[in-house]
């Protein structure tokens, strides 16, 4: 029997244009980020990182919602999807997205759109003090 590249994305799509988001299958748990493409440096900004659970709340619904939202409609132009295995847990997946979200905290770009701008949960597990690992 093969085993699976990796354990937790069982597939990935990536700088997709806003205008493809209607191409993703519908009920998609994953994580997904929102890029704004940068042409002259040919660089791609990330300006969100988010979550769609499958169900009413899968990918498409959560990509057609920013492409349709006055806010955020401006503010990217291409998408990646990272679809996780079905024996991935919900709170797996929302811990992924909480660490991506820590991540990128602190990026100006990255902060715009996300509300949530840190994992409280991280907190419960931070030992700063790294002689102490």
């Amino acid at each position: 029997m093969p085993c699976s590249a990796l354990s937790l994305i069982k597939r990935c799509a990536e700088f997709h244009i806003k205008d493809e988001c209607d191409l993703v299958a519908g009920y998609t748990r994953c994580i997904y980020v929102l890029y704004k493409y940068r042409p002259r440096l040919r660089a791609f900004d990330v300006v969100y990182v988010g979550l769609a659970r499958g169900g009413n709340s899968g990918v498409r619904s959560r990509l057609r919602a920013h492409r349709r939202s006055k806010k955020k409609r401006d503010v990217w132009t291409h998408f990646s999807v990272f679809e996780v295995w079905d024996n991935i847990s919900d709170s797996q997946v929302a811990e992924l997205e909480g660490l991506f979200r820590h991540i990128y905290r602190k990026d100006a770009r990255a902060i715009r759109l996300n509300v949530q701008k840190r994992f409280s949960r991280l907190a419960e597990v931070r030992q700063n003090k790294l002689v102490e690992w």
